[in-house]
C-alpha cells in the first residue's frame, strides 16, 4: 500500500489549506485513516483520524485538542482518498504532515510528508 499526500504550500495565518492522500490500493471499512505532523525536534503527533464504521475503541472521528473547530478529516473509500481541510492557520500549525492508514493485521502505513508554512 503506498501513500501520496499532497496539498502543502506557504499560506497566511488565518488562511486555509487543504491537504489530500491518494492511496494506491482500495479503503477497507475497517482502515482507520489519519494525518500526523511533526515539528523540528519533535515526535509525530496525530492530528486528525477518522475510521468508518466505528470500531469499538475508537470514536468515528478524532482531532488533536489543538486543531478541534478548524480542521475536518473526510475520506472517500471508492476513490482511495483522504483529505484534511485546515481552516484558520496558525503558525504552530507547521510544518510536515502525513498521511497514514493503518489497517487490521498489517500495522500501519505512510505517505511521505508534505510541508505546510504559516506566515504570521
Amino acid at each position: 500500500v503506498q501513500l501520496q499526500a499532497s496539498g502543502g504550500g506557504v499560506v497566511q495565518a488565518g488562511g486555509s489549506l487543504r491537504l489530500s492522500c491518494a492511496i494506491s490500493s482500495s479503503i477497507r471499512s475497517t482502515d482507520v485513516v489519519g494525518w500526523y505532523r511533526r515539528a523540528p525536534g519533535k515526535q509525530r503527533d496525530v492530528v486528525a483520524r477518522i475510521s468508518d464504521r466505528g470500531r469499538p475503541y475508537y470514536a468515528p472521528e478524532y482531532y488533536a485538542d489543538s486543531v478541534k473547530g478548524r480542521f475536518t478529516i473526510s475520506r472517500d473509500n471508492t476513490k482511495a482518498m483522504v483529505y484534511l481541510q485546515m481552516n484558520r492557520l496558525e503558525p504552530e500549525d507547521r510544518p510536515v504532515y502525513y498521511c497514514n492508514l493503518e489497517r487490521r493485521g498489517d500495522g500501519h502505513y505512510w505517505g511521505q510528508g508534505t510541508l505546510v508554512t504559516v506566515s504570521s
